[in-house]
């Protein structure tokens, strides 16, 4: 019985230790991805470098429903300035079938030009499709957004959304890390014209039953009058399942 109860707090000891352990490790290479690329920078308007991190909660209602919640910062001109950030709440529908599921948002958004700038309120109600399945044994994964732009000062408009994702069936170390690749488009319905690209490399994993990571880059190519413009960008997700 004595044996028994001391494996048992051995087995305490070692579950915190590993929890501390990956905590810390998801922190150091966070902030070894900013030091070492944070002086590849060209502006903020640019090749501007920025850095975006997030938090998102997703809690399972039912077998067939689950609440997400996720907020985001994102701060450009070199990683230096805060100039976005939005709340995102919405309700996920999966008992269609296991290959499809169907979100319903609503998004606050909060943004400025540069730090001279007032802020500018946007509201985003969307409607998200995905679809998922495997190919050569690859997860893949087909979002769809339908997305309402209601801008404070600025026309509103319809867009639509297009994020395909292709993750590699294999989980490496304790961690299970898992790289990732994803590809974005948008289109805006009034004019009906491609204006932004986003191509993602990423790697997911997990720092404990509950609570998964996620570190990417990510190049966004954007469209203004007749000009493209590259952002640079490093970016951080926990995710908390209930």
């Amino acid at each position: 019985m004595f044996l028994k109860d001391s494996y048992r707090n051995l087995d305490f000891k070692f579950d915190r230790s590993a929890m501390k352990v990956r905590t810390q490790l998801f922190f150091i290479l966070t902030a070894l991805i900013l030091l070492l690329t944070g002086h590849a920078c060209f502006g903020f308007d640019d090749g501007d470098f920025q850095y975006w991190s997030a938090v998102d909660f997703s809690i399972d209602i039912n077998k067939d429903w689950k609440f997400t919640f996720e907020e985001e910062f994102r701060f450009g001109d070199d990683a230096g300035e805060l100039y976005h950030h939005y709340s995102d709440l919405g309700f996920v529908y999966k008992g269609l079938a296991d290959w499809i599921d169907v979100g319903i948002n609503y998004r606050q958004i909060f943004e400025r030009k540069d730090s001279e700038s007032e802020w500018r309120q946007e509201n985003r109600p969307h409607i998200n499709i995905t679809l998922k399945g495997k190919l050569f044994e690859l997860d893949l994964s087909d979002r769809s957004r339908f997305e309402y732009r209601d801008r404070q000062d600025s026309k509103d408009l319809w867009r639509y959304r297009n994020k395909l994702a292709i993750k590699i069936p294999l989980k490496f170390t304790s961690l299970k890390l898992q790289p990732y690749l994803a590809d974005e488009v948008f289109i805006n319905f009034d004019e009906e014209d491609f204006n932004r690209n986003r191509f993602y490399a990423g790697i997911t994993f997990d720092l404990s039953k509950n609570i998964k990571g996620d570190l990417y880059y990510l190049w966004q190519s954007s469209e203004s009058d007749g000009k493209w413009n590259d952002l640079n960008v490093i970016g951080s997700k926990v995710k908390f399942l209930f």
